[in-house]
């Protein structure tokens, strides 16, 4: 049990702080965790919750997720990438903050779904394809990424990041330097 919280309340929380839509992909994202956790033999209750915490604070106004930033730790230079970055951090706060989830693979899950991390937890890694492939997705490429997650769970995590930089690249967006980082590390284990 990694929170004192029942799902109904959970919902009901999380409900109020996200617009409708975005509640509704926590829910598909919440149904594909369970289904890759059945299927990687991971920890279906820890991903269960992270899915269902991991946008928690997407809607957050930025000011409100400025002044939890030190006690976040949430990278200053993060908060200029909007919350398509930062939310995952602030999102992790309030999982433990709010909710009293002090599992460090629940958290990280939470913490790594916006941009992966260099080293991730078979937590972190369904949750970040979980959000990546969920039923509701329809975007060029996703029908490779649910392949993928069905066949080799790290090579969808290599593809989602590979895929999220060309995107940027394409749209001529600028990329946080972390989100290199991650890359960069996972290349390396490829060539490992």
């Amino acid at each position: 049990m990694y929170t004192k919280w029942d799902r109904a309340a959970l919902l009901e929380e999380v409900s109020l702080r996200v617009k409708k839509a975005r509640f509704a992909h926590i829910l598909r994202v919440e149904a594909k965790a369970i289904e890759l956790a059945h299927k990687y033999a991971g920890d279906v209750e820890a991903c269960q919750l992270a899915a269902l915490l991991h946008d928690y604070a997407k809607d957050m106004p930025r000011s409100e997720v400025v002044k939890i930033q030190q006690a976040a730790h949430i990278d200053a230079e993060m908060l200029a990438f909007g919350s398509q970055i930062w939310h995952g951090p602030a999102g992790a706060y309030y999982a433990k903050e709010t909710f009293g989830v002090t599992n460090q693979e629940v958290l990280d899950a939470i913490y790594q779904h916006t941009i992966g991390g260099e080293q991730m937890s078979l937590v972190s890694k369904i949750v970040f394809i979980a959000d990546y492939i969920e039923n509701g997705r329809d975007f060029p490429g996703v029908s490779e990424a649910r392949e993928l997650a069905n066949q080799d769970l790290d090579a969808a995590v290599i593809y989602k990041i590979k895929q999220t930089l060309k995107h940027l690249v394409d749209r001529e967006e600028r990329i946080y330097p972390g989100t290199l980082t991650v890359y960069n590390q996972w290349m390396q284990k490829m060539e490992d």
